[in-house]
């Protein structure tokens, strides 16, 4: 009797440590790449907008833009670079002027949606827009 009650806390042992190992395991793939935010901590990034005592002000012509699910990323050239930013979704077209403030900028960032790694993308608050020419 007493090697059937060391048989089975032995093996709710082995269960519990299985199970802590995946879950351990599940969490670390998971878990965003470092210096990643969250998509949720993306999200409340983009919807609460940044300190704008501590933003940089950017202004520049979008060059493409591609929509996905909430985001809208956008490539634009600013001074003669170009880069991508991303926001909430919103209707955007080449040419238009935007403004915005700094974001989180994310290197080497993969779009599962889209399917593409974008050098860098900097999420961003909000971006104001108006036709190019008005």
């Amino acid at each position: 009797m007493p090697e059937l009650f060391l048989e089975r806390i032995a093996g709710i042992r082995c269960a519990f440590l299985i199970g802590l190992l995946l879950s351990t395991s599940l969490n670390a793939l998971a878990a965003p790449p470092p210096g990643h935010p969250t998509p949720d901590a993306a999200l409340q990034i983009m919807r609460s907008g940044t300190d704008p005592g501590q933003a940089r002000r950017h202004y520049g012509v979008v060059l493409d833009s591609i929509d996905a699910n909430e985001f809208t990323y956008i490539e634009v050239d600013e001074g003669g670079k170009s880069f991508w930013i991303a926001t909430t979704k919103m209707k955007i077209a080449r040419g238009d002027l935007v403004q915005f403030d700094d974001g989180v900028t994310m290197q080497e960032f993969y779009s599962k949606l889209l399917k593409r790694t974008f050098s860098s993308v900097m999420f961003v608050g909000a971006v104001s827009t108006s036709i190019a020419g008005k």
